[in-house]
C-alpha cells in the first residue's frame, strides 16, 4: 500500500463527505493505493454515522471510534498503530489542509527519501491576534529549544515514512512534537514544504489560546525527555550530588571553625550555616532517591495505552 492517510477529528459532521470526495480524488488520478484512516475523538454530533456510511460505500475508509474525547495526541497515536501505507499523510478534517498536497509531500518521501516533511502554512486565514502571533512566538520558541528548524511545528498536514510512526510514541498532548520525537528516535531527515491554508469552511475551531499555554509547557517536558527520559539519574543524581556536596562543604566548615578557629564561639545549632549544611544534604539526598526511583521506572514501564477504543470499521488484524 502506498499511502495510508491518518485523519483524527471531532464533531466535523459537515466536512467529512467533502473531504472523503476530495481525497478519493486526488488517490484516483494518481493511481495510488490507499486508506483513509478516521479517528473519532469522541464526537457528539453524527461524525461516526457519517463516517460508517463511508465505510460501506468505499473498502478504502477504515474508522477508528473512542469512548470519549482523548486528544489529538491519542487519535494520532491509535491511527498510527493501524496504518498499513508505506507512507503516512495526517491531516485535519475541517477542511482547512488541502489534499492536493499529498501528492508532492508522498514524492518527498519516497524519491528524496525525506524521514518526516511538515507542512508550513505561510500564508494563514486565522486570526492574527488570538492565532498568527502567538503561533510565530511559540514556533520560534520551538526551534531554538529542540532545534528542529521548522517554521510551522503545529501545522497538521504532514508526511512519514512508516518507519518513524512506528518507532514514536505520541502521548498526552506531545502531537505538536512529533519532528521532535522522530530527530529523538534517530529520524535526522526532516524539511518542511509550504502548503496551502484555507478559511475554515464549518464549525469552528477546537482549540483555544490555552493550547499555546500548554504547548510551552509540554516543550519543556519534550526537552527533559528527550535529554533524560532514558537516564533520568544523570540529571537528579548529578544535582543530589552537587547539593550533597555544598552541604559537606558546609557541614566541614563549620566543624572546623568550631574545633579549631573559635571553640568557645556560638553554637553550631545558632548559626545559619548550619541550616543551608542541613538543607542543601536533605535536598541532595531527595535528588539522588529521585533519580535512582526513576531509573528503577523507566526499567519497569510498559507499554500501555491512554485510550479506549469503542468500534473500528475495515480494520484488519496482522
Amino acid at each position: 500500500m502506498n499511502i495510508s492517510i491518518v485523519i483524527p477529528l471531532l464533531n466535523e459532521e459537515e466536512s467529512l463527505k467533502e473531504l472523503h470526495d476530495w481525497i478519493v480524488q486526488v488517490m484516483q488520478s494518481n493511481h495510488f493505493l490507499y486508506e483513509i484512516l478516521f479517528i473519532d475523538d469522541g464526537s457528539t454530533d453524527t461524525s461516526w454515522k457519517i463516517i460508517s456510511e463511508l465505510s460501506f460505500q468505499n473498502p478504502h475508509v477504515k474508522g477508528i471510534r473512542f469512548l470519549k474525547n482523548f486528544g489529538k495526541s491519542q487519535a494520532l497515536h491509535a491511527g498510527f498503530k493501524a496504518a498499513k501505507g508505506d507512507v503516512i499523510i495526517t491531516m485535519d478534517a475541517d477542511l482547512q489542509d488541502n489534499p492536493e498536497e499529498i501528492t508532492d509531500l508522498y514524492k518527498l518521501i519516497k524519491e528524496e527519501n525525506y524521514d518526516l516533511i511538515s507542512g508550513w502554512k505561510k500564508k494563514r486565514y486565522d486570526s492574527i491576534l488570538s492565532k498568527n502571533l502567538p503561533s510565530k512566538l511559540f514556533n520560534w520558541a520551538a526551534r531554538r529549544t529542540s532545534g528542529v528548524r521548522l517554521h510551522d511545528f503545529n501545522c497538521g498536514l504532514k508526511a512519514y515514512k512508516k518507519e518513524v510512526v512506528k518507532n514514536i510514541e505520541v502521548s498526552g498532548e506531545m502531537h505538536r512534537y512529533i519532528p521532535v520525537l522522530a530527530k529523538s528516535a534517530g529520524f535526522s531527515k526532516i524539511g518542511e514544504k509550504v502548503v496551502q491554508h484555507q478559511a475554515r469552511k464549518y464549525g469552528k475551531t477546537k482549540f483555544g489560546m490555552e493550547r499555546f499555554i500548554n504547548g510551552f509547557l509540554d516543550l519543556i517536558t519534550i526537552w527533559f525527555v528527550s535529554k533524560f527520559g532514558k537516564r533520568p539519574m544523570h540529571l537528579f543524581g548529578a544535582l543530589g550530588v552537587l547539593m550533597f556536596i555544598i552541604g559537606l562543604g558546609f557541614s566541614t566548615y563549620l566543624g572546623i571553625d568550631k574545633l579549631f578557629i573559635h571553640p568557645t564561639g556560638r553554637l553550631i545549632t545558632e548559626r545559619p550555616q548550619f541550616f543551608i549544611a542541613l538543607t542543601a544534604m536533605i535536598i541532595g539526598t531527595q535528588l539522588f532517591l529521585a533519580g535512582f526511583l526513576g531509573e528503577i521506572m523507566v526499567r519497569a514501564r510498559k507499554n500501555e495505552t491512554s485510550y479506549s477504543i469503542s468500534e473500528e470499521l475495515n480494520l484488519t488484524k496482522d
